[in-house]
């Protein structure tokens, strides 16, 4: 049975998904759930930042796990407040220190994450001064965590075309989210994690999505030393994962998976002939998946 989450997806949520009507390839009458999708623009204390589409769950999270990985609340700052409008569509985020990012907002790097990604040029600063710790992962956690979070109720489950993220210790998945943009999912585990002081050195980060450089980037960034990906890589994400040190395991389904950097992390301590094979999806009919 997979673990109690801290934090889990909630597929029967009214407000993270609508029912539509449609008709099927043989032209026969359908009603299916499609997630939502709303603008939330965010400011740090009077600066306006970025404006995200996403399903409209933790706010709070989002905001601060965004500006975390941004560079743009460094290490040292203290958040003061949040405030969150539902009906303007606006986060707030207040720091005791006075920030004025006009010039950083102005350099960008357009990833290839869906719907805002980016990543601003001086990230890539921090990026090169990281030194992942020292973690271990078992190959028995990896079979167990795959198949516990591939059979957790979620919204791709019920209505497809969502990403998730997952934070991990061990063979127990922790905190789940999911949004219509991977990069939102990361931040709101990021914002999680900042402001519960959740330590990284031991924690395991999966996604459901690519593992592209931004994806690297944000894990690298959190501090977190494992990233695991039911899905495929890009170069360059392979390419960072290695001079940063990271391990990442791609194509994790059931028995299978691919380590392209920090295979020494790894122990091989069950016989994969000894794991499940990947059960198949239990989807809606009419739903598709993120890709």
């Amino acid at each position: 049975m997979p673990t109690d989450y801290l934090i889990k997806p909630d597929p029967l949520d009214s407000r993270l998904s609508a029912a539509v009507t449609g008709m099927d390839q043989t032209g026969a009458p359908v009603e299916t759930r499609v997630v939502t999708e709303k603008a939330l623009t965010l400011y740090l204390n009077s600066q306006e930042v970025v404006t995200m589409m996403t399903i409209g769950d933790h706010p709070d999270l989002l905001a601060v796990g965004y500006l975390k990985n941004q560079n743009m609340l460094q290490p040292g700052d203290t958040i003061t407040g949040i405030d969150y409008d539902d009906d303007l569509e606006v986060v707030v985020v207040r720091t005791e220190r006075e920030t004025n990012y006009e010039e950083k907002l102005k350099k960008k790097v357009r990833t290839s994450g869906c719907a805002q990604g980016t990543v601003f040029g001086d990230v890539m600063d921090g990026f090169e001064d990281m030194a992942l710790p020292k973690a271990e992962l078992r190959t028995s956690w990896l079979y167990e965590l795959t198949k516990n979070i591939n059979t957790t109720p979620s919204l791709y489950l019920e209505a497809g075309a969502i990403h998730g993220c997952v934070l991990c210790k061990g063979p127990d998945p922790l905190v789940y989210m999911e949004d219509v943009g991977r990069h939102n999912a990361v931040d709101k585990i990021a914002g999680w994690m900042a402001l519960n002081d959740v330590p990284a050195d031991d924690k395991i980060f999966y996604t459901t999505g690519r593992l592209t450089s931004e994806m690297v980037i944000k894990t690298v960034m959190m501090g977190i030393p494992i990233l695991v990906s039911r899905s495929g890589f890009t170069a360059w994400g392979v390419d960072l994962a290695r001079k940063a040190g990271l391990t990442l395991i791609g194509r994790a389904r059931g028995k299978r998976f691919l380590a392209l950097s920090g295979s020494d992390r790894i122990t091989f301590d069950m016989d994969p002939s000894d794991a499940d094979d990947e059960p198949k999806r239990n989807r809606r009919k009419g739903s598709e998946a993120a890709e």
